[in-house]
């Protein structure tokens, strides 16, 4: 009986789990799996992506929430409803915005001139035209202090007082001091930021001028970014040292030691010494992905791998979903899948090129939990 019960429980816990795409046939909405088949049937007129578990889903005009089985969780009662995070949703009723728990009861929260949704355990709170912090109990961590605050990347958010911009983290505590014209995302204890007219990096709270620089962007997956001077762009490391010259007309990011950069209007590759691995001959690149695949565009997408051979055709077009309005979304391949466009359909395909379920959808989003 108990081995009945350990498997029921692993049983659930897979189901809950697994990640489900929210797509659209013959104009009904349903949710596929990553074996390409439907989990729940194409036969609802209004769903959203799941998030944590649940999805908000429409019925006679009214919003309420399905698990990945299919089952009513939360009754259809709501004028509109959000994602779920933190356990906690922001829904529509009586014409005004609240939160709710996973049972769907309305939770109190600090009084706010708007509701905001949750960011990992952090929702902001307004009041008097000045943005807070609380938390998922409901505490306030940050009095209302200032006049903005941008969504948290990990830990870390971009703040803004008197027109001087700083970072603080998820407790409240400033760990950039709030004194640039401008300033980047935090990353290893280091940020980009505008002093003036100048441009330079923010080491361990030290502003370091970077000579004769006009834009730095933000570090992201390697300890290197790409930054602008004399109208050109080249690599820099965390403490500011060129380790690529600027010589570039346009770049994107390093992601497996390979970056794609644009000279004379092609994109090619470059690996960490700066030197071309595939030559630029692209009208257009995305950084590789972890499947170690990166969409190229000749008249259409096609995907490379990381010697540059194309492995996929050029014959796609690739595109955010519409959760890339709440999240960091990356074009290509993401945990083995890539989303792209196919005339007027959207499908799934995989490394190997081939369509997942061998069929394609009038929308489809990227694949959620």
């Amino acid at each position: 009986m108990k081995k009945l019960i350990f498997l029921f429980i692993l049983c659930f816990q897979f189901v809950s789990a697994q990640e489900v795409a929210l797509v659209k046939k013959e104009g009904k909405f349903g949710y596929i799996s990553k074996t390409g088949e439907f989990i729940i049937q194409p036969k609802l007129k209004g769903a959203k992506n799941f998030s944590e578990g649940l999805a908000a889903v429409e019925d006679k005009g009214k919003w309420g929430f399905i698990n990945i089985k299919g089952d009513w969780v939360i009754p259809a009662s709501f004028s509109n409803a959000k994602y779920f995070n933190s356990g906690i949703c922001v829904v529509e009723s009586n014409k005004k915005w609240i939160y709710i728990n996973k049972k769907g009861e309305e939770i109190k929260m600090p009084s706010s001139d708007k509701v905001f949704d949750f960011e990992d355990g952090i929702a902001f709170i307004r009041q008097n035209e000045k943005i807070g912090l609380i938390n998922s109990k409901g505490d306030i961590v940050l009095q209302p202090t200032y006049e903005i605050i941008k969504s948290f990347d990990g830990n870390y958010a971009r703040v803004k007082n008197n027109d001087k911009w700083g970072i603080i983290d998820k407790t409240g505590k400033v760990v950039v001091p709030i004194e640039y014209d401008a300033i980047g995302d935090y990353y290893k204890n280091t940020t980009w930021a505008k002093q003036g007219e100048t441009f330079g990096l923010v080491i361990a709270g030290k502003f370091k001028l970077l000579e004769g620089v006009t834009k730095i962007w933000d570090f992201s997956a390697q300890d290197i970014t790409y930054a602008k001077k004399d109208e050109k762009i080249g690599f820099i490391n965390l403490s500011g040292k060129w380790v690529i010259e600027p010589k570039f007309d346009k770049v994107k990011g390093f992601s497996k030691n390979l970056a794609p950069v644009s000279i004379n209007k092609k994109w090619g590759y470059i690996n960490m010494e700066g030197k071309f691995v595939v030559e630029p001959i692209y009208n257009d690149a995305e950084v590789f992905s972890a499947d170690g695949l990166a969409p190229v565009k000749d008249k259409d997408w096609g995907f490379i791998n990381e010697a540059g051979k194309l492995v996929i055709p050029a014959k796609y077009e690739i595109t955010l979903g519409l959760f890339a309005m709440f999240q960091k979304e990356d074009k290509g391949f993401v945990k083995g899948l890539a989303r792209v466009k196919n005339g007027k359909q959207i499908g799934f395909i995989k490394p190997d090129g081939s369509v997942l379920g061998n069929q394609w959808f009038e929308s489809a989003e990227p694949f959620q939990k």
